[in-house]
């Protein structure tokens, strides 16, 4: 199995078919995606240990969401507990990737604190309020620069590691690296799902909602509610989509290079 580099159109295709796929079995794939993010919310509220513990669970749950998008791109009948399937499969690995994504994510913060003093740091934990005044800080804008800039190999380290985890049984370093590989060769597909991601996931929704807004509020209010059960779940199909594109679902070739 070898990371494909594909060229920049299929970035727009891959919310195309996703589409499709979230169109194949739209409640199965509304559950999990929801379900993800609700666990992982519950989970983070636990006091003091609750966020370390939803980083490391996060690749798990992730990778019963693309085994869900997985077995409806197969036609294979699944239930809501696809979603729990990541604990069967290499639930060691797992949980080690998370953790070098949680420890990744922290030092990127800690970075941020030679540019604004740890303001970031402090809003992101909820030891200062947002005001007006803080948000105005030309030394906190920079630092969210910095740190989003420093996160993007973060991302692009973790964007494929529990499926090459979990499908192909990785190692947690093999697999960071490798996801880091597959994203930089496709860097122009990419650039365009990113654009793509903006303009029909929220630019155009925005629009439309507002102008609906000053003429029915009421409809306004009620797109506004709709809109993420269709938009969430189509995001994460678009994951499972470049993933399947870029590596295949061959989990019995086990040649990663």
């Amino acid at each position: 199995m070898q990371a494909r580099q594909l060229p920049i159109q299929r970035g727009w295709a891959w919310l195309y078919e996703a589409v499709m796929l979230w169109r194949r079995n739209p409640a199965l794939l509304t559950f999990a995606a929801f379900g993800y993010l609700l666990i992982l919310v519950f989970i983070s509220a636990v006091p003091l240990i609750g966020q370390p513990v939803a980083s490391l669970l996060m690749p798990v749950f992730s990778l019963g969401v693309l085994n869900t998008c997985r077995a409806i791109d197969e036609g294979r009948k699944a239930g809501p507990d696809i979603l729990f399937s990541g604990f069967k499969t290499n639930l060691p690995t797992l949980v080690t990737i998370g953790g070098i994504y949680l420890i990744a994510s922290i030092l990127v913060l800690l970075l941020t604190m030679a540019v604004d003093g740890g303001a970031l740091m402090k809003l992101l934990t909820g030891a200062a309020t947002i005001d007006a005044e803080s948000v105005d800080a030309p030394n906190l804008t920079f630092s969210m620069l910095v740190a989003l800039t420093l996160s993007i190999p973060v991302i692009m380290g973790y964007w494929f590691a529990p499926i090459l985890a979990g499908w192909w049984n990785c190692p947690a370093p093999k697999a960071i690296v490798f996801s880091f590989v597959a994203c930089a060769r496709n860097w122009r597909p990419f650039l365009s799902y990113g654009i793509g991601v903006t303009f029909f996931g929220f630019l155009i929704p925005t629009i439309v909602a507002s102008t609906l807004g000053l003429l029915v509020p009421f409809l306004s209010t009620v797109l506004f509610l709709l809109l993420p059960l269709v938009l969430v779940p189509i995001l994460f199909a678009s994951f499972y989509i470049n993933a399947r594109e870029i590596f295949g679902t061959d989990a019995d070739d086990r040649d990663i290079t």
